[in-house]
């Protein structure tokens, strides 16, 4: 039996940074640390067909086999809501919890705007997608287990904190 903590928030506020810095200095040791990204699985082979519902729980279905017997530290850019109502949780995932992020809009604009073009994440219409979903992360911040607010903390000061949420959960 596994406990899954899901690390949430719009993109370009750091959860892959978060998740490598995890990995690179062994923070959660009895957690295996994936992204969404990481799993193999394209949105583009489930955006408007038949199975687009899917994508969600394949991704964490295949996120769950690659912790093997460790709890698992799943990144994602899902809220909670779509989480609870849309995602199949396999049998093995025995308790849930969510770690929302969030950083400044500006620190988003800059950060989304610095990554490579083919990422395609850099016009700002993508941006201001992800600002708005950004604002709902600290809009709800007290609906998380944990929630945190980067713009001012370093990579290792985040990752620091969240470790040590995690970890006092068990």
């Amino acid at each position: 039996m596994k406990k899954l903590v899901v690390l949430s928030a719009a993109c370009g506020v750091g959860k892959s940074t978060i998740k490598e810095m995890l990995n690179k200095n062994n923070m959660l040791d009895n957690y295996s640390c994936i992204d969404t990204d990481e799993v193999g699985i394209n949105w583009w082979d489930y955006s408007g067909a038949e199975n687009e519902s899917r994508f969600s729980d394949d991704c964490l279905t295949e996120a769950v086999r690659m912790s093997d017997n460790k709890n698992l530290f799943f990144v994602t850019c899902m809220n909670p809501y779509d989480f609870y109502g849309a995602v199949t949780i396999p049998q093995n995932i025995t308790s849930t919890f969510f770690i929302g992020m969030s950083c400044s809009d500006e620190e988003i604009t800059r950060r989304l705007k610095a990554r490579p073009e083919e990422r395609i994440c850099g016009s700002d219409t993508f941006i201001a997608g992800q600002i708005q979903y950004n604002n709902w992360f600290r809009k709800n911040a007290g609906k998380f287990q944990f929630h945190i607010d980067n713009t001012d903390r370093t990579v290792q000061e985040t990752a620091a904190e969240i470790a040590a949420f995690v970890k006092s959960i068990g």
